[in-house]
């Protein structure tokens, strides 16, 4: 069972996506969709709200793409989700329910596994994730290195 949503699990691997391949020159999100075999248009949107979080930063023009908006090692997975998740729209058509068993029962356990989750979350850098990807030969060449601020 996965506790992320599509969308979060896609913002986390984006936001790797960028830390590896952001040099020199920005990640256009053409090439982010062509590596996750997504439509642009569904991607774009979900990279706008990483800019307005302040994760990523968008550079425009003909090199234009996107960048990460601090150093990989001040980014946890964390802050990935509560991004992706505040800009959730998927959920806006479904009704919440309200009663007594959801209110002092259901809410109160789900609320507090989901802070255990995004804590674990926290402890998890972007740096953390491109070692992983690195280290089982994701990645190789010129786009390899690391570049720290």
């Amino acid at each position: 069972m996965n506790l992320l949503s599509r969308r979060s699990m896609l913002a986390i691997a984006a936001v790797v996506d960028v830390a590896l391949h952001a040099r020199p020159d920005p990640v256009p999100a053409k090439a982010l969709a062509d590596r996750h075999r997504l439509p642009p248009r569904h991607l774009e949107t979900l990279l706008q709200a990483l800019v307005r979080a302040g994760i990523l930063k968008g550079v425009r023009g003909p090199r234009g793409g996107y960048e990460l908006a601090s150093e990989r090692r001040r980014l946890t997975a964390g802050q990935i989700v509560r991004a992706a998740m505040s800009s959730a729209e998927d959920d806006a058509s479904i009704p919440e329910p309200h009663s007594k068993l959801v209110d002092l029962v259901v809410e109160p356990e789900v609320k507090t596994a989901s802070h255990a989750f995004l804590a674990h979350l926290d402890g998890i850098t972007v740096e953390v994730l491109c070692d992983a990807a690195q280290a089982r030969g994701l990645i190789s060449g010129p786009d390899a290195a690391d570049f720290s601020i």
